[in-house]
């Protein structure tokens, strides 16, 4: 599989397998996620503007599912909460957070695994969805994250962005809101969304 392809899997099955909307983990993606901000919803079309300054119109439908993003802070990060973060591998063999999002504990299992993952500065880095274990607090968080079939080291850093993933509706989808849209897979223009992840009060999602 070629590595493009690869990537939008991944990026399609982190945020699309959240219940009630449950999509593969593994489920081909065609396009990879569009990061943007909104410029007008109406119906079932929605306008935004993405990151190079393009225009870009999608489409909702009934499947659609939304996701809202909030500002959090480290403390939110706890033993046995369900969190996400995208991170850099280190040399001695932990990870290093880029950010990370604890779930609503309506969400959990949403995209657990560890995969790989193309941040918002257009790096490709790791994905670690699972849930938290041991927990040190000093200088930081250093924290073991656990999946299906393996676990992880993540080394937090006090100024990591931290944000809380919940359920969220249309309501979020207000001009000048944050927006990570999943393609729906084979979606054409235009783009059919499977997945919107929308910032609350202005919060930018950083994963």
């Amino acid at each position: 599989m070629a590595r493009s392809t690869l990537l939008s899997a991944m990026l399609l099955g982190m945020l699309t397998t959240c219940a009630p909307a449950v999509m593969a983990a593994d489920a081909p993606a065609k396009s990879m996620a569009v990061r943007g901000t909104v410029t007008q919803f109406h119906g079932d079309q929605l306008q935004f503007t993405d990151r190079k300054g393009a225009a870009v119109t999608a489409t909702l439908n009934d499947k659609t599912t939304i996701s809202a993003v909030a500002q959090g802070k480290i403390s939110d990060i706890k033993p046995n909460s369900f969190i996400g973060t995208a991170a850099a591998p280190q040399p001695d063999g932990t990870l290093k957070a880029l950010e990370v999002h604890v779930f609503d504990p309506s969400l959990r299992g949403s995209g657990e695994g560890f995969r790989p993952w193309q941040g918002s500065d257009g790096k490709v880095g790791t994905m670690t969805n699972g849930t938290v274990g041991t927990l040190v607090n000093a200088n930081g968080r250093t924290m073991t994250v656990k999946y299906q079939n393996g676990e992880k080291k993540v080394v937090v850093p006090d100024d990591v962005p931290v944000v809380t993933l919940s359920p969220g509706d249309r309501s979020l989808l207000k001009p000048g809101a944050h927006i990570i849209l999943f393609p729906a897979p084979g979606s054409a223009e235009p783009v059919v969304a499977a997945r919107i992840v929308a910032g609350v009060n202005g919060t930018v999602p950083p994963m």
